[in-house]
């Protein structure tokens, strides 16, 4: 049976049993108060003193008898009637919100369902199942960005591989040397390329085991790795802070700061630049804070360089500026630790990376 029906039945159901309940309290009523003789006031018999007899409680009986199963037969079609109608409006937002749901499973997820009326658990179901379309709307849109852009991203090393190898077998008497350092080159950038994608799709799967870690360990792990790499641009690195733990992968928090300080390194001034690395506790977060000096952008670049591929104009110096995908991870293994990024443009140049994460629950033996 349709729910409709069920429901209709039940208002049936209880309107027979209401009703039932009710003649039953009046035949109670009737066999209790009413006497065996109901005498008419103000009638007698020629010689008899008693008034004159009307009728008993039997001919009561048998007079209320037909007109409560008459009632009965009433209550009964009125609620199997007014049981369908009222289901159907009861369950007519429920109607459009599966019609919403076939719509998104045949992959229409522009649609959206717009309930109108008061605030109810349809009009929360609704608005719920709204905001669950829109996100996975953009999300859809994202991965399609990112599969185009990754297509083409892993495209160029092929197609360049291919022409210096159309270029060799052409030219015989061309430097093998020459040609196999250009493609050791291509195919570096390639595995990184590779490298970078499995990286970003562990962190968006979450398929990582947690456990606590200092974020300010972290941060200085990621210095000294990359200071050579500073050194060499002729660029100071400054780093502060406070014990921060956070709960979460030590590889992929490792990676996210390498990520972030590599980015302010790289795209930093050309000479006397400054890279400040800082961490700090607040109230059940930690955050961490990577700043670099550099050429000014504009709010719009800020908010758009985090997304996969978008290195933004002139950002690009050279092979060190990586294959497009640095903030991107950053962004994923954030997410993946439950946490937010903020990118804020410097007003004297340069980019605020701020990292910003849950802080470690307390162990049961502390």
């Amino acid at each position: 049976m349709s729910v409709r029906l069920k429901l209709t039945l039940s208002y049936a159901g209880f309107l027979m049993l209401a009703g039932g309940l009710l003649l039953a309290v009046v035949w109670a009523f009737l066999l209790r108060y009413v006497p065996e003789e109901i005498y008419t006031p103000g009638h007698r018999i020629p010689g008899d003193p008693r008034p004159f007899p009307g009728p008993d409680r039997s001919d009561l009986v048998d007079a209320f008898a037909p007109k409560a199963a008459a009632v009965l037969a009433f209550l009964l079609v009125f609620g199997l009637l007014g049981g369908w109608l009222l289901a159907g409006s009861m369950l007519a937002p429920l109607t459009r919100i599966t019609s919403a749901t076939r719509l998104a499973a045949n992959g229409s997820l522009s649609h959206r369902i717009h309930l109108e009326g008061r605030q109810d658990e349809f009009r929360e179901l609704a608005d719920a199942f709204d905001t669950m379309l829109g996100r996975l709307e953009a999300h859809s849109a994202e991965q399609q960005r990112f599969s185009a852009n990754a297509s083409h991203e892993l495209r160029t090393p092929l197609a360049i591989t291919q022409t210096l190898l159309d270029v060799a077998r052409n030219d015989p008497n061309r430097e093998a040397d020459e040609l196999v350092d250009r493609l050791h080159f291509v195919n570096s950038r390639a595995i990184d390329l590779t490298e970078a994608l499995l990286l970003l799709s562990r962190a968006d799967q979450r398929s990582f085991t947690r456990e606590d870690v200092d974020l300010s360990l972290v941060a200085e792990e990621a210095v000294e790795t990359l200071l050579p790499l500073a050194e060499k641009r002729g660029l100071t690195i400054e780093t502060s802070g406070d014990i921060s733990l956070t709960s979460g992968s030590h590889a992929l928090l490792r990676q996210m700061t390498t990520n972030l300080v590599h980015n302010a390194i790289v795209h930093n001034l050309a000479e006397h630049g400054t890279v400040w690395v800082r961490t700090s506790v607040r109230s059940r977060a930690v955050v961490l804070t990577v700043e670099n000096t550099g050429e000014r952008l504009s709010p719009q670049l800020a908010s758009t360089i985090v997304e996969p591929f978008q290195r933004g104009t002139g950002r690009i110096r050279d092979g060190q500026a990586g294959v497009g995908l640095g903030l991107a991870i950053v962004k994923s293994i954030v997410q993946a630790h439950d946490g937010t990024l903020t990118l804020t443009a410097r007003p004297d140049g340069g980019l605020r990376a701020t990292v910003q994460l849950p802080t470690a629950p307390p162990t049961s033996g502390g």
